[in-house]
């Protein structure tokens, strides 16, 4: 695996404008509205909180929390005897293409699209002021695969992957497990939002909210990873 040279020390954005809700809802939409500015998203991320647009191109940005969410424990990592040969095949990097990345997450043909040009704009904001990160697996020379996410202490929230290779997308988050698994490891909080049947295969369990919540607090007060500071 390779680092990127050092990246920027995330910078404070200051406060959101906007009173986020506690995330108290009965399902998993907490609320709608506000907007993707770099002081918002960070605000929501420390209360549990991530935006996903109501439709694609929408203006009304909906807050989620979900009821039961997919975390994957650094220890839970499944990690099948093909994965470990992918491994050893492809080259991974940190930060070295976030643009790309991004794009490839929110590319048009993606079945349930849901990344538009207003969350590739917030995020990319986040990314440049040392908030957010990519992961990304690279075969001879050419971008095949990766994740971003956010990291804010022990918090490493995951957005979404993309895959254009065998095992792509899973061999950078092989990598990101690695990455997080320090003296810190048993605290940090590798967030996935939901647990679907693919993420499952991977480890990914659920947790409540009230749980998730818990956790992320611990989280909240730790050091960044090496490799994001």
């Amino acid at each position: 695996m390779r680092l990127v040279d050092d990246g920027p020390v995330p910078t404070d954005p200051g406060p959101s404008r906007w009173q986020l809700p506690a995330a108290t809802a009965a399902d998993d939409l907490v609320a709608g509205g506000g907007d993707l500015e770099p002081s918002t998203l960070l605000a929501a991320y420390r209360q549990g909180l991530f935006p996903m647009p109501a439709a694609i191109g929408s203006p009304v940005v909906c807050w989620w929390s979900p009821l039961h969410r997919g975390v994957l424990p650094l220890d839970g990592l499944r990690v099948t005897r093909s994965l470990r040969a992918s491994v050893r095949r492809y080259e991974v990097r940190v930060d070295s293409a976030f643009d790309e990345v991004i794009e490839a997450c929110g590319d048009p043909g993606r079945e349930s699209r849901w990344i538009d040009a207003a969350v590739v704009d917030g995020y990319t904001r986040l990314h440049r002021m040392g908030w957010v990160h990519s992961v990304e697996t690279w075969h001879e020379g050419r971008l095949v695969g990766g994740l971003y996410g956010v990291a804010i202490g022990g918090l490493f929230a995951g957005e979404s992957m993309f895959s254009r290779a065998t095992d792509a997308s899973k061999v950078a988050l092989v990598h990101l497990v690695d990455l997080l698994r320090d003296e810190h490891a048993g605290q940090r909080l590798l967030d996935t939002q939901w647990q679907t049947p693919h993420l499952a295969s991977l480890g990914v369990v659920e947790i409540s909210r009230r749980e998730y919540l818990r956790r992320l607090e611990v989280a909240l007060e730790l050091p960044l990873p090496v490799a994001f500071a």
